[in-house]
């Protein structure tokens, strides 16, 4: 196979030499054998043509590479090596796909667009970090990533050499790299290091640059910058070099070109009011700024520029006064170059005018002395050995000498401007690594080169021969790495020429040498080159010029004049004109001099001050130093650096001389390739094996070409080992290595043939297959035609014979019928006209008869009908009077009745007659009200009875009590004792008048506030009028005004969009500063390291933490709740009506808390009361102790009915107030009603307080009656115990006995003083909340009002039948309401009487079981029980759903449930288990009031979350789990906060657990705002995750097997780029991508994360795959063809398919990958006709135009069967789309974050049932 084929043969394309083109293309038209002298061609044209050829003359054309490989990204991916393919291929992509960027090997071809392309945005940045260089298209973001990755993968720094004409876009290259570097490593501390370098570019460009012949931008200097990374490769500082500034630039320019910038931009700046010292004026007033004869640059604006260069000023921290003083020293000059020098008339002397406006400015801007300035401008120092004088200088002598002091001066500015721009990027970090970018000028020839030329092209020498040895290195490198044998390749050194220019008595030294000499000149110097260098291959004499000499470089010859080159070398300024400078006022002015020319040795100096003598000082070592010397020292210096790092090369390619965008000129590019070094790197990798295959591409390429034999063997490698073998016979064409396959030159193309052929050979075979079959197909249908058509045509015949049959019969058959009719119709017509005859006449006789009775009839007809109209008209008429009179009657009454009816339904009266059913049952209800308040008066009037039973009995036992006293009581003490009860009696009756006085002020009080109640009722009435007179306004304001409500829905969606992006602007807010606590946090940590030193240090971050994270106050009585909670209120009650309710609501709310406050501060102390009683129950028990057992009975009494009696009655009170007063406010028109409900509330009060009083009056009997029966029992012990001293028994007991009943009796007095306290308290506060409630009740009716003008507004804008019927509807549902609110009403008060009846009969039954028990006492004295205390037993309380724990156990708490907690500890147990034990706790700490407990335990909590967030950042399953519980400990917030919003859907016993005291709405908020910041973190974790999967799995994987194609590699496909360390890149396919998604929604679901926040992760993860994948595939040429827009179509369906199986596809997540499902379907529909365009924009509604115009541009066939897409149709294609307003962005922006909304969704679990595992370690909780 190989044998036979032959490059050169019919049909092959090859490449002819063309004068204007440089390359043509053309075809052979006939085969060509070695030895002809001429090659038959055909142009494109289909010119043809006869191409000679000879062996040395002309060699054989070179051969074009096939349509497949035309536009690759890698020049090195092609068959054929050589310059037209390289031109053609850069050609083709910058033209037709407008891809300016082109890699050749290891260099970056850029190409100079001449227009802003929108392909440097930070999603582009975003997009080609992480990546390998060869994954993406060719970019300036690859290489400098490419860098950015090896410096940190490999540890060595790196350098980026952008080098190319002038014009070319260095500078700019340049400046994307620069910030690649600042987005992708910015800084990680607060010094803004990347802001500063990306700062300095229009600093440099403004003194640094200058419009030239080439380009309104060019660099004329040279400049390394070196980007510092820290450890962690964040950039730390920076620093710049600079080279061989154009100073000849500030004094000269050529035409049409200008001066550095910065002289314009002041200019333009002029006018403003801080530059009016400068005494500037227009551009073109100055010398130094028009030579160029044209100040203006299009599209650039000075004034602007000028502007930013003061901000980057600024920026890098140079101070205003810093700035004027730059800005005064430039104005200088200018002003210098002003200065006018006139010449004398003997020529050799000149002299200044003495009024010359500018050398004034000159002095005074630089503060120097005007006379010394104008004498030393005109004169000169002469030094000879014996003396100094001075001479006169001519004016040309003058001028240079201005010219060169304007230089000098604009040298050292900067030099100094540099200077402190590296100052301020300067770090005292230590600087681990750095990347080095270097934008340097490229090689130039002109007509006519100069100093500066030679100098540029010697560094071009210099650096083309670092980049040829760099290329023979990488290739040698990539040789020994696949282990194949390589032989040394040979290669262009310029060493040479080199050392031509630098090695000893070369062009340099000799310069040197000459300027040494006092008299040398440039014709010296050009004889001594002549002489030494004549002899060398690289120097030449030109044949005309003996001023002149030629250099052969690396690129061209090029010509240098020697005229100018001693003096720039020398670069000479006068030292007098130095020293006026040196004495200048201005700082500034004075140190530039001094630093530079004080110094012992500067390396940036560049000026040789010629001195005036050299006797009094040393000669300065730096003035000796030349141009020249200083170049070549910084020069190698350049290189040492270029040397010691890895380097990357950008080519920037200038494609013409007109500025014009998208103009390639093929001779102008060539001239350049073959300049820069890129043809170069073609040649060496040619000489090599150019092109390289994996085994697993080339087995997936060619596998076509094996046969089926050979595929059998599993190993890929000795496959393609076999095949090769038998496809290619020369063994030197290929060579194996590790992991790839090496070809020659041209190798890859005769497979590509052989694959072609293949492929042509199997469609010929199914093409004949296939004509075949057609053939076959058509044989057949003929025949069964021919078939067909002779059975048609028989039958035909046979047809027309049977009817000729049937004619000839059918005659005579018509014969024999035609005979037969014509003799009956004869027959016929002689009987018709018989009959005929015969029927006239009997018809004649019969019509005489019938008219004759026809005439009879009908006059008897008359005679009826007139008879019967007479009755008629009679009847009729006395009807019609009949029915007048009755419609006369009948209006009258109707109009009265109609009269009526209206009155009727203007009134409510009609209805309420309409409903008088409704009223009857309110009738009975109230009815049955009265009934069941007369049974709680009878019910009353017992308990009073029983009360005044039990009175009876308690004076019988203080009647006994007296007689027992009266026994044993002695005179004096007696006496004493009735003083002293006198005395409790005297202040009893005090007691009772202050009683009485506090009645008195109640009854006033009650009076004013009666007063103040008619007040508010004048003031409602007044309220109520002026509704009406709003209401009357707004009605006639309705009927003028136009209807405005046929925009509430765009309204409505127009504030749902500024909801969301409100949200999205406030989870961004969030989001940033949890990035800035996290940097925070970041700075601490590396402070802390900083200043780690060795012994114990304490750790701050808990501080820290708590001074960050707990600056929240510690109960909020805010009324307003958070985001979420009033978007939801307000989307469920509406705006007006929620705002109304909400108000009501805290108020109530507010009252709520007070009641709990009170109630609890009672139960506390209760408790503390028990506690005592305990304490001292425990204690031993003293004989004598009477009173304090007296006070524990009292004590535990008192207690256990409080604790019985009060929460219940206190309950069902404040229910009944709250039922009473709702309906009150609802209800306001009914006053009868209203005061119904009042007299059966006040009656209820005062029976409960009847019942207080007689409770407490019980007690205190109880415990008496107790305390008498120990004291008798103890008697009766003490008496029984003693009995031989019985006289001497009462004077001992009998003492202390008195006191005690003294004490007992003035207790008891307490007591009830006491009681009458609490009694009058109560009746204040009553009052109180009288006054509170009749507040509340204004504050309804204000609500009310409003209310109803809101529905008077409404009826006002019916008609007037809609409005009857609204009304009729309101009335009717306001009955309704009123029915149902007062059987629920009935109802309670049912439940309460039952309530009330119930405590009542506890009450008898306890004072029987009393009774009984005194009893039993009294007939059982001995019993040793009655000695002991009476307490009544406490029932086990149920559990509440609260968990308590001390407070030291705060810390552990959040230790063991947040900071130790595993995911998987709690996995088996209830979802957010630890979010519900949080809760619990919280509200137990709210039960028991304590604020600062509540405080400490959220924000202990919000801290420890936060770490264990910070500590697991990159643990998805943490984050998830923390996400749920946070979120679910903000629900429980919500539905337990007593909030009605949020209490709809809990049950009974959950309402009972509502929160009490505080208001948590603002920790709400917090909890809220964390959720916010953790979802942002989980999407962080996720997007990571899955980041590295997508371009693989969507893009790369073949989900289809044998469908994806395979094209050639290039060189960034080698392994050297590659991260081959790291085991190479990851491959994921599509199961894994949908795997890991799936693990992902499976930890969410198991962690009970709330089903909407779970849709809206995978909606967020969906935008991640969508625009890492578009984003690729836009940036990515081989994936955009058929077969992966068939893979990705396939792709997201599966992707579908798993949300469907998931129940996600209501989640939008579907949606939000319809632009790469219809990047899909672009890359798979067809692309040619008219038609096509049409169906491409309606199908990509989801991509904007540039994206379609984009993958059109990319579009590649695989195959040589598939076309491109021509330019012509994606142009009709940018036509067509032109009218759409798409945004100017071309990717997909990746970190872009849907605003995330945390629905309410309450939990149906009960906190009493709650469950805690024994493995969590929570023993210190105490269930309550």
């Amino acid at each position: 196979m190989a044998a036979q084929y032959y490059p050169y043969s019919k049909f092959t394309r090859v490449w002819i030499p063309d004068p204007e083109d440089v390359w043509k293309a053309a075809e052979i038209t006939r085969d060509y054998t070695e030895g002809q002298s001429l090659l038959h061609l055909k142009l494109e044209d289909e010119t043809p043509l006869e191409y000679p050829v000879g062996p040395k003359s002309n060699p054989l054309p070179f051969l074009r590479n096939p349509d497949i490989l035309v536009g690759e990204n890698d020049l090195t991916a092609l068959s054929y090596l050589h310059e037209p393919a390289v031109l053609h291929n850069l050609r083709v992509r910058f033209l037709e796909s407008n891809h300016i960027y082109t890699y050749c090997g290891i260099v970056l071809v850029a190409i100079n667009p001449y227009e802003q392309l929108q392909i440097y945005g930070e999603e582009v940045i975003n997009a080609y970090s992480g990546q390998n260089m060869g994954d993406m298209d060719p970019h300036i973001f690859a290489v400098a990533e490419e860098a950015y990755k090896q410096m940190s993968r490999d540890e060595r720094n790196q350098s980026i050499i952008v080098s190319g004409e002038s014009g070319a876009g260095k500078t700019v290259s340049a400046k994307y790299a620069m910030r690649f570097f600042a987005t992708v490593g910015g800084s990680a501390n607060d010094t803004n290091v990347e802001e500063k370098v990306l700062a300095s570019s229009p600093i440099m460009e403004a003194i640094g640059n200058a419009k030239t012949t080439r380009n309104d931008n060019s660099s004329r200097f040279g400049k390394y910058i070196q980007i510092g990374f820290s450890r962690h490769y964040h950039i730390i500082g920076a620093n710049m070099r600079t080279y061989l500034l154009e100073k000849s630039r500030v004094v000269f320019q050529a035409e049409d070109e200008r001066n550095y910038h910065i002289f314009y931009q002041l200019c333009a700046s002029a006018s403003l009011p801080e530059y009016k010292d400068l005494s500037l004026t227009s551009a073109e007033d100055f010398t130094y700024t028009s030579l160029g004869e044209n100040i203006f640059i299009e599209g650039v604006n000075d004034a602007e520029d000028f502007k930013k260069t003061k901000e980057a000023f600024t920026l890098l921290g140079v101070k205003d006064g810093s700035q004027s003083n730059i800005f005064r020293i430039m104005a200088s000059i200018l002003h210098l170059g002003n200065v006018q020098i006139c010449s004398e008339r003997d020529g050799e002397s000149c002299h200044i005018l003495r009024d010359d406006a500018h050398l004034k400015h000159f002095s005074r801007l630089l503060g120097v002395e005007l006379q010394q300035m104008e004498h030393w401008l005109c004169h000169r120092k002469l030094a000879t050995s014996s003396e100094t004088y001075v001479k006169k200088m001519s004016s040309k002598q003058a001028i240079n000498a201005r010219d060169a002091l304007a230089k000098h001066i604009y040298a050292r500015m900067f030099d100094w401007i540099v200077e402190h721009i590296n100052m301020s990027l300067y770090t005292s970090s230590k600087q681990h690594s750095f990347i080095g970018v270097l934008d340097i000028y490229g090689f130039e020839t002109f007509e006519i080169n100069s100093f500066e030329q030679f100098c540029i092209n010697y560094a071009n020498e210099k650096l083309q021969q670092q980049f040829n040895s760099h290329v023979f290195k990488l290739e040698q490198e990539e040789y020994m790495k696949e282990q194949i044998p390589w032989t040394l390749i040979d290669f262009y050194d310029n060493q040479p020429c080199i050392d031509l220019i630098e090695a000893r008595l070369g062009v340099l030294d000799l310069l040197d040498e000459e300027c040494k000499v006092p008299k040398g000149t440039d014709v010296n110097w050009a004889q001594k080159l002549y002489k030494q260098h004549s002899s060398k291959a690289q120097f030449q004499k030109p044949r005309m010029s003996n001023t002149s000499f030629i250099i052969i470089h690396f690129a061209d010859k090029v010509e240098y004049q020697c005229e100018g080159f001693l003096e720039k070398n020398r670069d000479t300024v006068y030292e007098e004109q130095i020293n006026i400078l040196k004495a200048s006022q201005l700082q500034l002015v004075a140190d530039l001099f001094n630093e530079k020319d004080d110094a012992p040795a500067s390396k940036s100096s560049r000026v040789n001050v010629r001195p005036a003598k050299s006797i009094p000082r040393a000669p300065n070592k730096e003035h000796r130093k030349t141009v020249g010397h200083q170049f070549r020292s910084s020069l190698h210096l350049l290189m040492e650096t270029l040397n010691a790092t890895t380097p990357h090369y950008v080519r920037c390619i200038k494609p013409n001389d007109f500025k014009e965008s998208f103009s390639f000129d093929s001779s102008r590019a060539v001239q350049q390739l073959r300049a820069c070094g890129v043809l170069e790197t073609i040649r060496i990798s040619a000489a090599g094996y150019p092109s390289r295959w994996t085994y697993p591409d080339f087995f997936s390429r060619y596998r076509v070409l094996m046969k089926k034999s050979d595929m059998t063997s599993s190993d890929k490698k000795l496959v393609c080992k076999n095949l090769l073998g038998t496809l290619i016979k020369e063994p030197d064409m290929f060579q194996f290595g590790k992991t790839k396959i090496f070809f020659r030159a041209g190798q890859v193309a005769y497979l590509e043939k052989l694959r072609a052929d293949k492929f042509r050979a199997a469609c010929i075979k199914i093409q004949k297959t296939v004509r075949g079959w057609l053939q076959r197909v058509r044989y057949r249908k003929i025949r069964k035609t021919a078939i067909t058509l002779q059975r048609y045509g028989r039958g035909y015949l046979a047809r027309r014979y049977a009817e000729y049959l049937r004619l000839t019969r059918a005659a005579l058959v018509c014969q024999k019928q035609y005979r037969m009719v014509r003799d009956r119709r004869a027959y016929l017509r002689v009987r018709q006209a018989v009959v005929t005859i015969q029927a006239y006449a009997k018809g004649m006789f019969t019509r005489r008869i019938y008219w004759e009775f026809l005439l009879h009839h009908k006059a008897m007809i008359i005679q009826k009908n007139v008879r019967g109209w007479m009755q008629r008209k009679k009847f009729k008429r006395a009807r019609n009077a009949a029915i007048t009179i009755q419609c006369a009657f009948r209006r009258t009454r109707a109009k009265q009745q109609l009269k009526q009816r209206k009155i009727e339904a203007r009134s409510a009266e009609h209805l309420k007659k309409l409903n008088s059913g409704m009223e009857n049952k309110i009738v009975q209800l109230q009815r049955k009200m009265d009934d069941q308040s007369k049974e709680l008066k009878i019910q009353n009037e017992q308990l009073q009875t029983v009360n005044i039973g039990l009175g009876s009995e308690v004076n019988k036992l203080q009647k006994e009590l007296k007689q027992l006293q009266g026994q044993r009581n002695e005179g004096g003490q007696l006496t004493t004792l009735q003083e002293e009860l006198e005395r409790l009696r005297a202040e009893l009756q005090e007691a009772h008048a202050l009683r009485k006085r506090l009645e008195e002020e109640h009854s006033s009080e009650k009076k004013s506030l009666k007063q103040r109640v008619e007040e508010l009722e004048t003031e409602n009435s007044l309220l109520k009028s002026e509704k009406e007179e709003m209401n009357q306004r707004i009605l006639q304001q309705t009927k003028n005004s136009p209807d405005d409500g046929s925009h509430v829905s765009q309204t409505e969606v127009s504030l749902q969009k500024e909801l969301d992006a409100e949200r999205q602007r406030y989870q961004n807010l969030l989001k940033e500063f949890s990035r800035m606590e996290q940097r925070y946090d970041n700075l601490k940590e590396e402070m802390s390291l900083n200043k780690f030193q060795p012994g114990h240090m304490r750790n701050p971050s808990n501080q820290s933490s708590l001074e960050s994270d707990s600056n929240y106050p510690s109960v909020s009585m805010s009324e307003v709740g958070d985001t979420e909670d009033s978007i939801q209120l307000v989307e469920e009650m509406g705006v007006e009506k929620a705002a109304m309710d909400i108000s009501l609501f805290m108020k109530l709310q507010k009252r709520v808390r007070e009641l709990e406050q009170e109630r609890k501060r009672l139960q506390t102390s209760v408790d503390k009361m028990e506690e005592l009683a305990k304490h001292r129950s425990s204690e031993p028990r003293s004989p004598t102790s009477v009173q304090e057992t007296a006070d524990l009975a009292y004590n535990n009494l008192k207690r256990e009915e409080l604790e019985t009696e009060n929460k219940k009655l206190k309950n069902d009170l404040n229910n009944l107030r709250k039922t009473i007063s709702e309906r009150a406010a609802q209800n306001n028109s009914s006053n009868e009603l209203q005061d119904g409900y009042n007299l059966l509330l006040s009656q209820l009060k005062s029976a409960n307080e009847e019942l207080d009083a007689r409770k407490e009056e019980v007690l205190i009997l109880r415990t008496q009656i107790v305390n008498a029966a120990q004291l008798q029992e103890k008697n009766e012990q003490i008496q029984s115990n003693n009995v031989p001293e019985v006289p001497e028994v009462p004077e001992v007991t009998e003492v202390p006995e008195d006191k005690e009943e003294a004490l007992r009796a003035y207790q008891g007095l307490t007591e009830s003083k006491r009681l009458l306290e609490t009694q009058l308290q109560s009746q204040s506060k009553k009052h109180k909340d009288e006054l509170e409630a009749l507040h509340t009740q204004i504050e309804l009716l204000k609500d009310d009002i409003e209310k109803k003008q809101e529905i008077l507004s409404y009826t006002m804008s019916l008609s007037p039948e809609a409005k009857v019927e609204y009304s009729i509807q309101q009335e009717i549902t306001r009955l309704t309401n009123d029915n149902l609110d007062l059987k629920e009403l009935v109802e309670k008060l049912e439940k309460n009487e039952r309530k009330l009846k119930k405590q009542l009969r506890i009450y008898i039954k306890k004072v029987q079981e009393l009774e009984a028990a005194q009893a039993a006492a009294l007939s059982s004295r001995s019993r040793p029980e009655l000695s002991r205390q009476v307490t009544v037993q406490r029932k086990e309380k149920d559990f509440e759903g609260m968990l308590e724990y001390y407070k030291e156990d705060e810390a552990l708490l959040a230790k063991t449930l947040i900071t130790d907690m595993k995911p998987n500890t709690v996995s088996a147990t209830v979802p957010c288990l630890p979010a519900y034990i949080l809760f619990m706790c919280i509200r137990h700490a709210d039960y028991i009031n304590d604020d600062q407990k509540v405080e400490s335990l959220l924000t202990s909590t919000i801290n420890a979350i936060k770490k264990v967030l910070k500590k697991n950042s990159e643990d998805f399953e943490t984050t998830s789990f923390w996400l749920a519980n946070t979120s679910r400990l903000l629900h429980c917030l919500k539905q337990y906060s007593g909030d009605e919003v949020f209490m709809t859907q809990n049950s009974a016993k959950q309402n009972e657990h509502c929160l009490k005291n505080f208001d948590l709405a603002e920790y709400r908020q917090v909890l809220s705002d964390l959720s916010i910041q953790i979802y942002q973190q989980l999407i962080k974790v996720a997007e990571g995750i899955i980041q590295p999967m997508i371009v693989s799995a969507m893009l790369e994987s073949e989900s289809i097997p044998s469908l994806a194609g395979v094209k050639p590699m290039g060189y960034r496909n080698r392994s050297s780029s590659m991260d081959t360390d790291h085991g190479g890149p990851s491959s994921y396919t599509l199961e894994a991508l949908i795997r890991q998604l799936g693990q992902f929604h499976g930890i969410m679901r198991d962690h009970g994360l709330d089903p909407e926040i779970v849709g809206q992760v995978v909606r967020q993860l969906f935008h991640c795959i969508n625009a890492v994948t578009l984003n690729n595939l836009l940036l990515r040429k081989d994936v955009c063809s058929w077969s992966t827009g068939m893979q990705l179509r396939y792709n997201t369906s599966q992707l579908e398919e798993w949300l469907r199986g998931n129940n996600l596809y209501q989640s939008k997540a579907a949606a939000i990958l319809e632009p790469i499902i219809q990047a899909a379907q672009l890359l798979q529909v067809k692309k040619k006709t008219t038609q096509d365009a049409e169906a491409i924009c309606s199908l990509c509604t989801a991509l904007n135009t540039q994206q379609i115009v984009k993958v059109l541009n990319l579009y590649t066939p695989l195959n040589e069967f598939e076309e491109r897409v021509t330019v012509s149709f994606i142009r009709d294609i940018q036509s067509r789309l032109q009218n759409r307003n798409d945004p100017p962005q071309l990717l997909v922006d990746t970190k872009h974050t849907f605003p995330v909304l945390f629905p309410y969704t309450p939990s149906a679990l009960s906190l009493e049932t709650l469950h805690i595992p024994a493995s969590l370690q929570l023993d210190f909780l105490i269930r309550v």
